[in-house]
């Protein structure tokens, strides 16, 4: 039986995978620039393959720690699901971007959806590696409110520390 803290343990990943591009980022844009077939921007400038391999490794690191001091799954597993939550997390992120570019929305500017497309990607990929009861409607409510909780605490204080340009 997982509990709440199991639950944000396991997930912890995701959440690092989702902050790091914003301190580790930078340098060339994942699209290099390149516009779709749209004419607009296919990510845009701010996310870049710095910032993409930085949340896996990022990512894949709380896992390893996670799975060291908090073993909840055999210890490949942790690692295994840690690469995929990180992986879902940066892939949701991109999707994110790749929609609201679509949309016209400038980079940085704020959508409700980027608040959980990641971390929905997130626990899709990781599906296989992580205990079906986290799945359940109530963990995933949980998982769902925590995560806009954190995302708008997180970039509100990215933003007033001067990482990010704006707060949301």
């Amino acid at each position: 039986m997982l509990n709440l803290l199991t639950v944000l343990v396991l997930i912890l990943p995701a959440y690092i995978a989702n902050a790091s591009p914003v301190l580790l980022g930078g340098g060339t844009p994942i699209d290099f620039g390149k516009n779709f077939i749209d004419g607009k921007r296919i990510f845009g400038e701010n996310k870049t393959i710095r910032g993409f391999f930085a949340g896996i490794f990022s990512g894949v690191v709380a896992g390893c720690l996670v799975g060291i001091f908090y073993p909840v799954l055999p210890p490949f597993q942790h690692v295994l699901s840690a690469f995929m939550l990180s992986f879902g997390t940066m892939f949701g992120d991109l999707a994110g971007s790749f929609i609201k570019r679509r949309m016209g929305s400038k980079p940085g500017s704020y959508a409700l959806f980027d608040s959980f497309l990641f971390i929905l990607f997130a626990l899709l990929f990781a599906y296989p590696f992580l205990p079906a009861e986290l799945y359940s409607p109530n963990y995933l409510f949980f998982v769902l409110l925590i995560t806009f909780l954190l995302h708008i605490g997180s970039n509100f204080t990215a933003n007033k520390l001067g990482w990010k340009n704006v707060p949301w």
